[in-house]
């Protein structure tokens, strides 16, 4: 957990994600950790576009995006899509959690995570 009052809460967090595989477990019947498996895999976009300069000029080209920063990227669009989520609702962060899991996980667009996967791919596709 990180920003704000929930800064370096671990048990709030390992509680959090307990909570939320309960959730998912209870809607898709399924293993929670094969869903968050698939929604890692789903959410982590393929490309992206970085900044090449040479003699003053900057231009954007598209890149494949290694393994491990594909992995890292998507953990971090899941939780921010959690955390934006749950930011003035009336539902718990465990049910915002298990929702952003569930959709992201089935490839929804309703899922913050997907659509900013999207978004990245659609840039580097733009700058091939």
């Amino acid at each position: 957990m990180m920003h704000g009052r929930n800064n370096g809460k671990k048990l709030m967090a390992v509680r959090i994600v307990k909570h939320a595989m309960e959730i998912i477990y209870l809607l898709t019947d399924q293993n929670p950790i094969q869903v968050i498996v698939d929604a890692i895999i789903n959410s982590g976009p393929r490309e992206d576009a970085t900044r090449i300069g040479s003699a003053g000029v900057v231009r954007r080209q598209a890149v494949d995006i290694s393994p491990l920063r594909l992995v890292n990227q998507a953990i971090y669009l899941l939780t921010t899509g959690n955390r934006e989520s749950a930011f003035r609702n009336i539902k718990t962060i465990a049910e915002c959690l298990a929702d952003e899991l569930i959709n992201a996980a089935k490839g929804s667009s309703n899922s913050y995570a997907i659509k900013k996967k999207d978004e990245i791919e659609r840039v580097a596709k733009a700058n091939r």
